[in-house]
């Protein structure tokens, strides 16, 4: 799990790093300030932020506040006072008080593999490598049967994917890695680190966005290369 550690504490960030030693959790990158969080971002797709909130001129809140689609976040602070503003917040999965210790770290560790390793709202197998036809997603407790080709998009959102198929949006408790390893890749495809669509549905493309039905999807960047030789061009 790729991640990046934003907080203008030196030492603050030579902590998190050796915590992240020898778990899942591989920092790519550090930044001193929200700002060049931001900018690394557009660039470049991760799967976990470790955010300061209070940092001169623009903090962590203004950071959420203003990077759309963001990945998972775990808010690091000294301040225990904003613990229920960070939950108001969909990617907000964690909350850690300085000076954090390893024992609560490893708790959010625990946490984070219990989501990747399949507790989640996508039942294990339910598309054969032969057929690929269709996917059971477990919604409201209930397994709802999807056909695969009917997909249109899928969107992140915080812990929660929504599928949209024409008419209809299913609200799992999954993760996009989670749902692109269950589906065919010549169909699909991740253009954003927020969104999987299906090609076969795709209306037209404009500058760095594509259209499926009525919805406008934005393309990073580092993925459109992919996304242009999967189509059929003329």
């Amino acid at each position: 799990m790729n991640c990046i550690i934003i907080d203008d504490d030196a030492a603050a960030r030579l902590v998190i790093k050796q915590l992240c030693i020898g778990t899942q959790f591989n920092v790519k990158e550090e930044f001193s300030s929200a700002i060049e969080g931001i900018k690394f971002l557009n660039e470049t797709e991760v799967d976990l932020i470790f955010l300061d909130i209070h940092m001169p001129s623009f903090n962590g809140f203004d950071f959420l506040n203003t990077i759309k689609n963001p990945p998972k976040v775990v808010l690091t602070t000294s301040d225990k006072n904003f613990a229920l503003k960070a939950f108001e917040f969909e990617s907000v999965i964690d909350y850690l008080t300085k000076p954090i210790q390893k024992e609560r770290f490893n708790l959010l560790v625990k946490k984070i593999e219990k989501q990747e390793n399949g507790q989640n709202g996508i039942l294990e197998n339910a598309v054969s490598s032969e057929t690929k036809d269709y996917i059971f997603v477990n919604v409201d407790k209930r397994l709802v049967k999807i056909n695969v080709p009917e997909i249109l998009i899928i969107e992140a959102k915080g812990d929660y994917i929504n599928i949209k198929t024409t008419g209809k949006n299913f609200i799992v408790h999954s993760t996009l890695k989670k749902i692109e390893d269950k589906l065919p890749s010549d169909i699909f495809l991740k253009i954003h680190r927020s969104y999987i669509i299906n090609i076969h549905k795709i209306i037209d493309i404009e500058d760095n966005t594509v259209l499926i039905e009525k919805h406008v999807i934005p393309i990073s960047r580092s993925h459109k290369p992919t996304l242009i030789k999967k189509l059929n061009l003329l």
